[in-house]
């Protein structure tokens, strides 16, 4: 079953736009290692799911991944060869809208090496362009060095 709301409430949304720079949840929180984001993009609970089987392949049974993405917005879609009008086809998929610097998966518990390759193999599956983030190690004392 694909990734998608319990309950919402309505049943479709507008379009909208996508712009601008992720402001949150552009940083490793949970884990160490971490794919991020480097455009704009729609995800669909399919390529979520599709990357989450493919890292946890290849960890094999070892460490622990945080989807930090859920598939939040319907899009519709009319059938084809359907003439215009008669209103707004019906929920075709679910999605999560990405923007530049968003963490998309989150990688714990596994040597670096092995955490890179389930990561590149993640991404593959994604239609955004991503790369490979650490966690950043906060170094304590340098605020207000008087």
């Amino acid at each position: 079953m694909p990734l998608m709301p319990k309950k919402t409430k309505y049943r479709k949304q507008q379009k909208g736009r996508n712009r601008g720079k992720a402001t949150r949840g552009n940083k490793v929180v949970y884990g160490e290692y971490g794919i991020q984001a480097l455009e704009l993009g729609e995800i669909t609970s399919n390529q979520i799911e599709a990357a989450r089987v493919a890292m946890t392949r290849h960890i094999k049974r070892g460490g622990k991944v945080w989807i930090n993405i859920f598939p939040d917005k319907p899009l519709t879609a009319k059938p084809i060869g359907t003439r215009m009008g008669k209103g707004k086809g019906a929920v075709e998929r679910w999605v999560a809208r990405v923007k530049p610097g968003r963490v998309m998966f989150e990688i714990a518990g596994v040597p670096e090496d092995v955490a890179r390759e389930a990561l590149r193999l993640a991404g593959s599956k994604l239609s955004v362009k991503t790369k490979f983030v650490r966690k950043e190690t906060e170094i304590g004392g340098d605020k207000d060095e008087d």
